[in-house]
């Protein structure tokens, strides 16, 4: 059997205020294209198939053009859900999807498999949603962690294969341990402590499908992270993008590979000063890509956004990072001005308050004086 493993389709989300649903259905429209060349009998969706708990309608539109593609091109679907999706919401999608389009949101029937068979026997898929501990007291009252809460799950996996006998796959969203977060990306479960769940948690099972994070992580050669098909973050940008087709044979697990899907943008972080940026003939590669800049001038500079994007269209974001930083005076702004003993310390305050610590070169406070000088001599001649 085949199977091609995704995660974290994360439908209508933005970036950085762009929306992303046109080149999100260009990627699935690639991802329906390797089911059919890669004759692949089963997809998992392993849960964020939607960025919100309310998406808009084209949200919709894209998940059921996208699920029915799938099914067109020969193969089941098995999509659970994640932190970010309303599983009330998209589980309403079920009943209205038409056979072999399997969307699996209901805690209470985490130890109930989808079959599908194929030459070799029956594989059993357990789909297992987001658990939120809070919400599962009334099943499950001992369960106060993520980590808890998923030992249960895959307990109730185990107890029902052990019945069944068979090919096992189970699906699941959450952080497991040794994983690599994209760093204040993968919000909503918070990495450390009682909230990362034990590598062994997920044994018994011939392949575990794992989504929440977003690049493809492989944590034991049957338990991986198949991570977004597009990128949300500037963080992602080193992250390629795809799935793993998964193998099953008589036996069990046989092996998996990555399939690249398509970047309809790239994604680069800049470093350098705002001159080097705008004019080094080395960046012009990345005209045509989604751009952060992180531009190192000692000082802020006058209109960034707009001069870097005459340049790079698609720049999104400019921080400013010096590459080197004035002593931190730990005074307080008030403070500082209040002991100013002259007007020429009072400038010298304000400056080092709203540049970063920096106060005047020798020109400024050379410039400074000569105001400061005339108003003095203004005032005494009125």
């Amino acid at each position: 059997m085949r199977i091609l493993h995704t995660s974290d389709w994360h439908i209508g989300r933005t970036f950085h205020g762009h929306s992303t649903l046109d080149a999100l259905r260009g990627v699935l429209e690639a991802l329906t294209d390797q089911v059919r060349r890669y004759d692949v009998d089963v997809v998992i969706v392993a849960g964020d198939v939607f960025d919100s708990a309310a998406p808009a309608a084209g949200c919709y539109a894209l998940l059921t053009d996208t699920l029915r593609g799938i099914a067109d091109a020969g193969a089941q679907v098995i999509v659970t859900s994640g932190n970010h999706d309303s599983a009330a919401r998209l589980g309403f999608q079920a009943g209205l999807l038409r056979d072999g389009i399997h969307v699996l949101t209901d805690p209470a029937a985490v130890g109930t498999p989808i079959t599908i068979p194929d030459a070799a026997g029956p594989v059993h898929f357990y789909g297992i949603p987001y658990l939120e501990p809070a919400l599962l007291r009334h099943l499950w009252p001992e369960a106060r962690s993520q980590a808890a809460v998923l030992d249960r799950a895959m307990g109730l996996v185990r107890d029902d294969l052990a019945r069944r006998g068979g090919r096992s796959v189970a699906v699941a969203h959450c952080f497991a341990a040794g994983v690599e977060p994209t760093p204040h990306l993968e919000r909503d479960i918070q990495q450390g402590g009682l909230d990362v769940v034990p590598l062994q948690t997920f044994a018994g099972v011939d392949y575990m499908a794992l989504g929440h994070i977003h690049g493809r992580q492989q944590l034991a050669p049957h338990v991986r992270y198949a991570g977004a098909p597009l990128h949300y973050s500037f963080g992602e940008g080193d992250k390629p993008r795809g799935s793993w087709l998964v193998e099953l044979d008589a036996d069990g697990f046989a092996g998996a590979e990555w399939l690249e899907l398509p970047v309809p943008r790239r994604v680069v972080t800049l470093r350098a000063p705002l001159a080097e940026i705008l004019d080094d003939a080395r960046h012009a590669e990345h005209e045509d890509a989604w751009v952060c800049v992180e531009y190192t001038d000692a000082l802020p500079e006058r209109d960034p956004m707009r001069r870097l994007q005459a340049r790079f269209p698609f720049c999104a974001k400019v921080v400013h990072l010096p590459a080197e930083t004035a002593e931190r005076d730990t005074r307080t702004y008030v403070e500082r001005v209040r002991a100013a003993r002259s007007d020429a310390e009072l400038v010298e305050a304000f400056l080092v308050h709203v540049r970063d610590g920096a106060g005047a070169d020798d020109r400024e406070r050379e410039l400074l004086g000569e105001v400061l000088d005339e108003r003095v001599r203004v005032e005494a001649l009125a």
